[in-house]
């Protein structure tokens, strides 16, 4: 099953629900004409064009732009606000059924009406469609959608989920026009129609380009005329080399973290006319272990790992600080976050714990390990960081690991197959709330494909957060969360990633783009 575990809400608190009952932002027209087209280069692809079946943050970054959800996260904001609706807000107690009342005025890029028709149209087709690689998974909670007259939605939920909102917020909440897409199949032909501040003009293996969406109504005010997005399939020096050479306006996802170093460092005209913006991100990264693995499965073997890993040793030698070290699995920024492996294990190595979570388990030699990595879905620099994990268990003369890399699709089927006891993967959130760092990794039928069950987070904490509207009510059952997956480590987190992109100097507004929310706002661009 592929999430957008690549490189990987709020609901109803009562000022949020003030905030979704009004409503807030300036509506916009899109005019577009405060500034000049923006060319942006990015090293990741788009693999869909078509929000039913997109997954990955390179498609999230199109839908975010062209397609409108019913909901949206402000820039810096973790909380949802209307966006295609004016209003929405749960209407019962339990948090199961969810209404939205839609803005006036509302029209594709086509001309066409958006109505609750294209709503109700938007949500089904997703889920019949169940793709693979789509988003349908969001949403095994949902039973119904109504709409019982044009401008209303009503969502009815199987069971409580708080975060319903949050999810509707999300790149999976795009709303397409039903006159243009097939409620069975997906579309296959390059294009879409949305609703959004842009309209996708063209799309191709080597570029996609956008105008303003003259008919978008909604709370974005758009800064420029347009953006090219150029595709550097993983061409990291190609990105460097273009953005060095004026050939692009912004460079984000894909320079390597020498580069943004170099760059910083380079007093040459060309490095002086180009800025670096730096902005928070959720996007996490663990070491995953298999509970059913003969060496991986034993508690000891994995204590001892979470004592000897020395996070901001690896942070700086491998990604030059332009990460974090990260010591829980909800990640700072994120309601709930702890700091549960740094008080259990410390920050730096301790061998003689390390040695001594060894004896517990029977173990007096070397414990012989090998950590699987893939090599460019989780980052560039992925295998070089699990090569100098092995490197630090090894020097405590405790392990002797080794690292071995497979791509992609060999390794998601290595991992189903249970061939592997120590494994990394990363995680870019769908939404920043603690749930969508614990429920798909703890919950029932959880992603990473481990094994690991705890009968206290799947039949108590997840069940009881997820009713909860007023989510700062549920920090103490996700600090009890967290402490539970430091005591029987099932993942040991590694560093939660820094957002950057580097611009022209004549180039603005970079700083409304990264943040927690992983929505890029092409909006919040401008050129002088």
């Amino acid at each position: 099953m592929n999430r957008r575990n690549q490189w990987l809400a709020l609901p109803l608190t009562g000022g949020l629900a003030a905030a979704l009952l009004t409503g807030c932002g300036t509506e916009s027209g899109g005019a577009g004409d405060t500034g000049d087209a923006v060319v942006m280069g990015m090293s990741d692809d788009v693999l869909a064009t078509d929000p039913a079946s997109g997954y990955d943050p390179g498609s999230w970054l199109l839908f975010n732009n062209v397609f409108q959800s019913l909901l949206s996260f402000p820039k810096g904001a973790t909380e949802p606000e209307p966006e295609a609706a004016k209003s929405c807000a749960f209407t019962d107690t339990e948090t199961k059924v969810f209404k939205c009342e839609l803005r006036d005025g509302l029209k594709f890029s086509n001309g066409n009406e958006l109505t609750s028709k294209d709503v109700k149209f938007s949500f089904d087709r997703m889920r019949k469609i169940n793709d693979d690689t789509g988003p349908a998974i969001m949403f095994p909670m949902l039973d119904s959608v109504r709409t019982p007259d044009a401008k209303t939605v009503v969502f009815r939920l199987k069971y409580a989920d708080a975060t319903f909102p949050s999810k509707v917020a999300s790149g999976a909440g795009s709303i397409v026009d039903h006159r243009e897409y097939d409620m069975n199949a997906l579309r296959e032909d390059g294009k879409a129609v949305g609703s959004g501040p842009y309209k996708l003009d063209s799309f191709g293996k080597e570029e996609a380009n956008f105008s303003v969406n003259s008919s978008y109504k909604g709370t974005a005010k758009v800064k420029n005329e347009g953006v090219a997005l150029k595709f550097f399939h993983g061409d990291q020096k190609g990105l460097k080399k273009a953005l060095l050479a004026h050939d692009i306006d912004v460079a984000y996802r894909g320079l390597a973290a020498a580069d943004i170093a170099d760059i910083e460092q380079d007093t040459s005209e060309a490095g002086r006319a180009v800025d670096i913006v730096e902005g928070s991100s959720a996007e996490v990264q663990h070491l995953v272990f298999n509970m059913k693995d003969p060496v991986a499965g034993k508690l000891g073997v994995r204590k001892a790992m979470a004592y000897l890993l020395d996070r901001e040793a690896l942070v700086q030698e491998v990604y030059q600080n332009t990460a974090t070290p990260l010591y829980s699995i909800v990640p700072a920024g994120i309601g709930g976050h702890n700091t549960a492996f740094f008080d259990t294990y410390g920050a730096r190595p301790q061998r003689a714990k390390a040695a001594s979570a060894l004896r517990g388990a029977g173990i007096d030699g070397k414990v012989k390990l090998t950590l699987w990595s893939t090599p460019t879905r989780y980052g560039p620099a992925t295998d070089q960081e699990l090569k100098a994990i092995a490197k630090q268990l090894n020097a405590s003369g405790l392990f002797d690991a080794d690292v071995k890399s497979v791509e992609f699709e060999q390794y998601e089927k290595d991992i189903a197959a249970g061939k592997y006891g120590v494994y990394v993967k990363g995680w870019v959130p769908d939404y920043p709330d603690p749930d969508n760092f614990t429920q798909p990794f703890f919950g029932k039928g959880n992603v990473l494909g481990n094994h690991f069950e705890n009968s206290e987070i799947t039949g108590k904490i997840i069940p009881g957060t997820a009713t909860e509207s007023d989510r700062t009510k549920t920090d103490k059952q996700y600090s009890a969360l967290q402490d539970i997956v430091a005591e029987q480590v099932p993942v040991l987190p590694v560093w939660q990633a820094k957002q950057y992109a580097v611009v022209q100097d004549n180039v603005y507004g970079l700083e409304s783009c990264l943040d927690a929310s992983t929505v890029f706002r092409f909006w919040e661009i401008s050129k002088g």
